[in-house]
């Protein structure tokens, strides 16, 4: 007998009430032993609540510790914090992970692309630690740390190996931050000493923006601190078509959390314009995390099959098919 999993499932604001429903369909098509326990975070839960993530989401992910999360837009200037930053430092969800690969037909400035980022998810600069010195000066402290570093590092070899990856790049700039990229690169290096089956190389983060855009088929696995990860994240997107193709897990030592990482999109919400592929993938994810690799493998095929074909590319992509019309096209691929 099939063991069924209850996934909390936080739609978000915008688009992710659609894009979410949509994975309900799929995870239905796909035969997948999931049942949902739906918990509202973002706009709908200030109007409700007064609380950008009510005490009922914490208690979905804590009971069931793997959720999936729609994009939830934080509102400007209202003193809320970031529902991500918020979930990653409640979590300690440490471990950021985005496979950055070109389906289909899509149009994509590099056709050859297969890297999967590792990013330190809980110091560095993000961690928020500020000061304000005087009207005129303000001081952000970057925080780096020995056990994160390891963590975040391992966890990117031990993907390596067990996926058949040859290589791992560090991304740091410890030629100038000598002493907090400085001690992350020593750390990185110590964990590589281990592996020595996998290629390590050391890149200066302004120059691996530059490989990036020239020469990505270079690279296979990443790991880097918190704000490069971001912002190289986002860089790497861009070579294959977009944030809306791009899903991201969040990982702690005992929770975990997927989502598509591309924003809530108001302007197109509740138009049937949202191209659901990010959170299909995060899905699929999500499906590898809790041991349904086959289903996983089913709907990763059906994506690329069904992005094979121009004419079923959403608007993001350059086409006209609605949210509903592509989301028939991969049930019908799954069938």
């Amino acid at each position: 007998m099939t063991n069924t999993h209850t996934i909390a499932l936080i739609p978000g604001d915008g688009i992710g009430k659609e894009i979410t429903q949509v994975v309900k369909q799929v995870a239905k098509a796909l035969g997948s032993p999931i049942t949902w326990d739906e918990v509202v975070a973002g706009q709908d839960a200030i109007d409700e609540t007064g609380e950008l993530i009510p005490k009922a989401v914490y208690d979905a992910i804590d009971t069931h510790k793997v959720a999936l999360k729609g994009p939830i837009a934080t509102p400007i200037g209202e003193g809320f914090r970031s529902v991500n930053v918020s979930l990653r430092k409640h979590y300690q969800l440490h471990t950021n992970i985005r496979p950055i690969r070109v389906l289909g037909q899509i149009p994509a400035l590099h056709r050859d692309v297969d890297i999967v980022l590792f990013r330190e998810n809980t110091e560095d600069l993000y961690a928020g630690v500020e000061e304000q010195i005087s009207p005129d000066e303000a001081h952000s402290i970057k925080i780096i740390t020995r056990q994160a570093t390891e963590r975040i590092v391992t966890a990117a070899f031990e993907y390596a190996v067990a996926n058949d990856r040859k290589k791992v790049a560090i991304v740091t700039k410890a030629n100038i931050m000598k002493l907090s990229d400085g001690l992350f690169l020593k750390v990185a290096r110590e964990i590589a000493a281990k592996y020595p089956q996998i290629e390590a190389t050391e890149v200066l983060v302004d120059n691996m923006a530059m490989q990036l855009v020239m020469r990505p088929q270079q690279y296979d696995v990443v790991v880097t601190e918190n704000l490069y990860g971001d912002i190289l994240s986002d860089l790497m997107a861009g070579l294959i078509g977009g944030l809306g193709l791009v899903p991201g897990a969040n990982l702690g030592d005992d929770v975990a959390i997927f989502e598509a990482v591309h924003g809530s999109a108001p302007d197109i919400a509740g138009q049937g314009l949202a191209n659901p592929t990010a959170i299909l993938l995060a899905f699929a994810d999500l499906l590898d995390h809790i041991s349904l690799q086959a289903d996983a493998t089913r709907l990763r095929d059906a994506l690329n099959s069904v992005l094979s074909d121009a004419g079923n590319f959403t608007r993001d992509l350059g086409g006209d098919l609605t949210t509903a019309a592509f989301t028939d096209k991969v049930i019908a691929s799954l069938a």
